[in-house]
């Protein structure tokens, strides 16, 4: 049961990752929407990988500290779905805000599972 929690995780994430290109590949052809599309693309691309490395973590502390980077470039990512939102660089708000929600969904699951495993092992940061 639990590695297939892990698995809809992970495809979530591999999803999610698919919702941000299409978002990069939307953004303006300008100076502005060149430069926010590449730091989206970084940032939320990455996430799922992260959290692939920490399914095969070498330690508890290990996973926690893989976890905790797919954590901070989705609240990166948040960042910047903010930013695209406020300068409107993209036409579907509803698109925007439907993402933005995910990304505050699975900031939520991933301090979760972070705060979690930390519990069973204090000595991980």
């Amino acid at each position: 049961m639990a590695a297939e929690r892990a698995f809809d995780l992970e495809e979530r994430l591999i999803n999610y990752s698919v919702r941000i290109i299409r978002l990069s590949e939307a953004l303006p052809d300008t100076k502005a929407g060149r430069h926010v599309a590449s730091q989206i693309l970084r940032s939320g691309t990455s996430p799922a990988p992260n959290y692939g490395e920490a399914q095969s973590a070498e330690s508890k502390a290990d996973f926690v500290h893989k976890v905790k980077i797919a954590l901070k470039e989705l609240k990166e990512t948040r960042i910047w779905l903010k930013v695209i939102s406020k300068a409107k660089m993209v036409k579907s708000v509803t698109a925007l805000d439907s993402l933005l929600q995910e990304t505050e969904e699975l900031i939520a699951i991933l301090f979760t599972s972070a705060q979690t495993a930390r519990r069973r092992n204090p000595d991980s940061n």
